[in-house]
């Protein structure tokens, strides 16, 4: 079975930086579109950024600009580089294949906070 494991999360102060890595397993990342996406305390999940195969990328307006998806198909991982991080940012991250799949990994808590 195709496994996802988003790593990477942590506490950091508003302004900082985190980067997070999705790993995927028994499915071949390069011929697919990723995504990131989020959920905080209450919400629902949404979309943050997304990476074509052909390395096209398309970014949620509140993260544009500020955050920056890439991929390494011959690591079979998926990259966010999370740069002047707000608290309005803290959420569990997950990765997935765009179509996503019909699971989710356990995603990694980013918490943004003084």
């Amino acid at each position: 079975q195709v496994q996802l494991v988003e790593s990477g999360g942590g506490l950091v102060q508003p302004g900082g930086s985190l980067r997070l890595s999705c790993a995927v397993s028994r499915r071949r990342l390069s011929i697919n579109d990723m995504g990131w996406y989020r959920q905080a305390p209450g919400k629902q999940r949404e979309f943050v950024a997304r990476i074509t195969n052909g390395g096209s990328t398309y970014y949620d307006v509140s993260v544009k600009g500020r955050f920056t998806i890439s991929r390494d198909n011959t690591k079979n991982t998926v990259y966010l580089q999370m740069n002047s991080l707000k608290p309005e940012d803290t959420a569990v991250y997950y990765c997935n294949f765009i179509p996503n799949l019909n699971f989710w990994g356990q995603g990694t808590q980013v918490t943004v906070s003084s």
